[in-house]
């Protein structure tokens, strides 16, 4: 295929903040007397917020009002964001960093396709605001992955075809949401042996290749 661009989901694949998600849902658990740990946690990868705590009040012994929904979401999302801002540009690895510039330097268009609505902040504390053609995320999209509707938005903002992109994921339903969206996925990460992804990277510099032949 001719790559014209590349949409990057946020968490796993440019930085992680899988830590922080999960020291922030087990808070909000323990509090509610909640059973969460790890292996709960794993549920909730590439999983929009009330979809996660959906997966987390399962074990309630209770039900939940909307609102109370909405309030116990806030409440994370607050906890997260104070620890995000414990990331500096320090948080993006040498691997990304090289890889995005190379990619900058072909004249590819860029793109983030994540579901959170952290993504701005996110890509202000590690140094990246500004740097990507097109951010598609929670805040513009009503339906999360595996719907493909956050890499469609994210193609739409870069002018490019889906045929012309290719979706870089770490989460399996990330890679469901591109397949379905028409796109060529690469995947690395917990996903890297998704069969639905074209291409299985062990880094992100893992796409230099298949993008620019003669790298």
């Amino acid at each position: 295929m001719e790559c014209r661009g590349i949409i990057f989901d946020l968490d796993g694949v440019i930085c992680s903040t899988d830590e922080y998600h999960y020291q922030a849902w087990k808070a909000l658990a323990d509090r509610l007397g909640i059973p969460f740990d790890r292996e709960r946690n794993s549920l909730l990868r590439g999983v929009s917020r009330m979809a996660s705590l959906e997966i987390i009040l399962e074990r309630s012994d209770r039900s939940w009002s909307a609102a109370e929904k909405e309030a116990l979401a806030a409440e994370k999302n607050a906890r997260y964001r104070e620890l995000l801002g414990r990331m500096t540009p320090a948080d993006l690895s040498g691997d990304v960093r090289a890889t995005l510039e190379a990619l900058r330097r072909a004249g590819l268009r860029l793109g983030i396709g994540s579901s959170s609505r952290n993504t701005p902040y996110i890509l202000q504390r590690i140094g990246l605001e500004g740097f990507f053609d097109a951010v598609a995320d929670g805040s513009c999209i009503t339906r999360s992955k595996p719907d493909p509707e956050v890499f469609l938005k994210a193609a739409e903002l870069l002018g490019l075809p889906a045929g012309d992109c290719i979706v870089v994921e770490d989460a399996h339903a990330g890679v469901e949401a591109a397949v379905r969206g028409g796109f060529a996925c690469a995947a690395l990460g917990d996903a890297r042996d998704d069969p639905r992804a074209r291409w299985h990277l062990d880094a992100l510099s893992g796409l230099l290749p298949i993008v620019l032949p003669a790298h």
